[in-house]
């Protein structure tokens, strides 16, 4: 009785994608801290209307610990950053570029994030300094490119916020949670 509201060949898709990966610091960012780490979860939508663009939010968490050479020049006994990004950004992905054996799309992304930071200031008991903590929030864009096979992906990001610039480089794998054709 209702089947000719339905819309005509309407395909959606709600997929959950987990990325782990080193973080490269940049600019200044690598004067004080050496390589980190991070991971994050994210929530990427579609549907065939807009296919091959792809919505996602995403929620990480990125460490990167001080950097030896700081240690050594400076009153610091340790420095390390905690980072917590939510993003929310757009991926395209591109013809594929190998179809036979295994799907290879080039994809690219960009994205808008707000990043809280939780910087640890130890310093060396002879310098008489005071430990403390320093919260900070930010807003900042991150671009990247990638590799997928659609379920894995490697995927390369220039995150830029003001005084903590870091390239990501991530291996992603995507489930899909909701599908409907």
């Amino acid at each position: 009785m209702f089947a000719e509201h339905l819309p005509a060949e309407k395909a959606r898709g709600l997929f959950l994608v987990f990325g782990v990966g080193p973080r490269l610091p940049v600019s200044t960012l690598s004067n004080q801290s050496s390589f980190g780490y991070g991971f994050d979860v994210e929530l990427d939508y579609t549907d065939n209307e807009f296919i091959p663009f792809f919505l996602f939010t995403k929620w990480g968490f990125q460490q990167f610990p001080g950097s030896q050479t700081f240690y050594q020049s400076s009153d610091y006994s340790n420095y390390s950053i905690n980072s917590f990004p939510l993003t929310f950004g757009a991926k395209y992905f591109f013809s594929p570029l190998l179809e036979n054996v295994v799907l290879f799309m080039p994809v690219a992304e960009i994205s808008v994030a707000y990043n809280f930071t939780q910087v640890l200031h130890q310093f060396k008991a002879e310098s008489g300094r005071n430990n403390f903590v320093e919260n900070n929030s930010k807003l900042g864009v991150s671009g990247g490119v990638g590799i997928s096979m659609f379920l894995l992906e490697v995927m390369a990001t220039y995150n830029y916020f003001h005084s903590t610039q870091y390239v990501g480089i991530d291996l992603k794998v995507r489930i899909p949670l909701y599908i409907v054709f």
